[in-house]
């Protein structure tokens, strides 16, 4: 006669003994915690966030209204190039916005030269040499952006040390300085806030052991809390199987 025991049946969604039930529930009670632990967290994140420019954008802004405007006050179009220099030293831009960051930038540099003609040759110089220079360390390379460095340091308003002195020479391009059509300065007012304005909170903000609290939170509690969630498995199964008498 064919047994009516059902000792080797495993299901997890419907357990058939006392011990599966309640290993059942802790494993979903775990799972929850970390489920709450990981989105409960992103969505205080998106509740909290609120955008916040960086001062560049700020500089920007003010700057931009004068330039656009057509009666630029002094140093607007030094601060809306110091700006833009901010953004293009930053390690990710893409492409199609780094075009455009290019073009603005060159146009301001044309606009501020007194002596557009010797900008452009030495701009124009220094980019057939890039182009030919296979190593960053070439000497003639090195001497001919030396050379340039202070000169568009000088049209920005830039220490020459500033490291967005030493960016600009690989930025201006000759054959951007005389064109910025209006689809490219409508474009860059919305590069510039994509780059420059970031959403914060106090979850941001806020420093916790030498970190902003939500990398911490992130990249270090999250793991600590994974670690914690299976040593409390292990122990609680542990206890179980003392419970009903279970030996592995």
């Amino acid at each position: 006669m064919e047994s009516s025991q059902n000792d080797y049946h495993i299901s997890f969604f419907k357990p058939t003994t006392d011990n599966a039930r309640r290993n059942r529930n802790m494993v979903l009670q775990l799972v929850l915690i970390w489920v709450v632990a990981i989105f409960g967290f992103q969505i205080t994140l998106k509740i909290l966030e609120k955008p916040v420019p960086e001062q560049a954008y700020t500089l920007f802004e003010s700057s931009w209204k004068g330039i656009e405007s057509g009666f630029p006050a002094p140093g607007d179009l030094q601060n809306a190039g110091q700006a833009i220099l901010s953004v293009l030293g930053k390690l990710s831009i893409i492409p199609e916005h780094k075009e455009v960051l290019d073009n603005a930038l060159s146009s301001l540099a044309y606009q501020l030269s007194m002596q557009k003609e010797d900008l452009k040759s030495a701009v124009s110089a220094f980019e057939e040499l890039a182009a030919s220079t296979t190593v960053i360390t070439d000497e003639a390379y090195l001497a001919k952006k030396k050379e340039l460095i202070p000169v568009l340091a000088g049209l920005f308003d830039l220490n020459p040390m500033d490291v967005r002195s030493k960016i600009a020479p690989l930025e201006v391009k000759a054959s951007l300085m005389e064109s910025f059509d209006d689809a490219s300065r409508e474009a860059l007012v919305d590069i510039m806030g994509l780059y420059l304005i970031h959403n914060r909170s106090v979850l941001t903000d806020f420093q916790f052991l030498g970190f902003p609290f939500h990398y911490f939170y992130t990249a270090v509690f999250l793991l600590i809390l994974f670690v914690g969630l299976c040593w409390l498995y292990c122990v609680r199964t542990d206890m179980f199987h003392k419970k009903y008498g279970i030996e592995d």
